[in-house]
């Protein structure tokens, strides 16, 4: 792999009614740690096909995983940020895609050979307005551990990934919207297509 590259009450009755709760917000974080699980066991699994399958099959192989897990269009929506509205509804539609395979691309090419690395999932989901976070960690032997949190968002009945913080600095859609600005500024949107083209291809991003 490249290294690149969320008080006791007294009354019984009270407590009964109250009781539920707990088990509600358990089964919230549950239903927010599977779609981390999914994409670190994809991942693991990509990084077991290594060489044989290539950066191409390992693209095919995370693409469906990716589309299970992220809300690329969101995410493409809020890394564009105010200027989303002004672009048009076909190019809106390219730049989707292109996001899609820029986070298809970047982890085919940074997550291309096994040597026993792990995740770790941290069990604590934190509540963030609405929004949960999950962290994980990446384990590799004779290297520091990577922390990796995921912002997940509850979208059409599931939660979905919205944002990765790496090593736990600022989100990547904060310093992706910054990149993307300026793209945009100075070409439009088909600059900032063959922009995310261009980083589907790079490592370490």
């Amino acid at each position: 792999m490249r290294r690149s590259v969320p008080a006791f009450l007294p009354a019984l009755a009270v407590a009964a009614l109250v009781a539920p709760a707990p088990a509600a917000f358990a089964q919230a974080n549950d239903a927010a740690r599977v779609p981390v699980q999914t994409l670190c066991d994809g991942l693991i699994s990509i990084m077991k096909s290594g060489k044989t399958a290539g950066v191409r099959g390992r693209a095919t192989a995370i693409g469906p995983v990716v589309d299970r897990v992220y809300d690329i269009p969101l995410m493409t929506r809020l890394t564009v940020g105010a200027s989303w509205n002004t672009i048009a509804p076909a190019d809106q539609a390219a730049l989707v895609a292109a996001f899609r395979r820029m986070v298809v691309g970047q982890y085919a090419v940074n997550f291309d050979s096994f040597a026993g690395q792990r995740f770790v999932i941290d069990p604590k989901i934190e509540n963030r307005g609405g929004d949960s976070l999950v962290r994980t960690t990446l384990v590799q032997s004779g290297e520091d551990p990577i922390p990796i949190a995921y912002r997940l968002r509850a979208s059409g009945g599931s939660w979905k990934i919205v944002d990765v913080f790496y090593r736990n600095a600022i989100s990547q859609l904060a310093t992706r919207r910054s990149d993307f600005s300026r793209v945009l500024a100075t070409g439009g949107a088909k600059a900032l297509i063959r922009h995310l083209d261009a980083l589907a291809t790079k490592g370490d991003n």
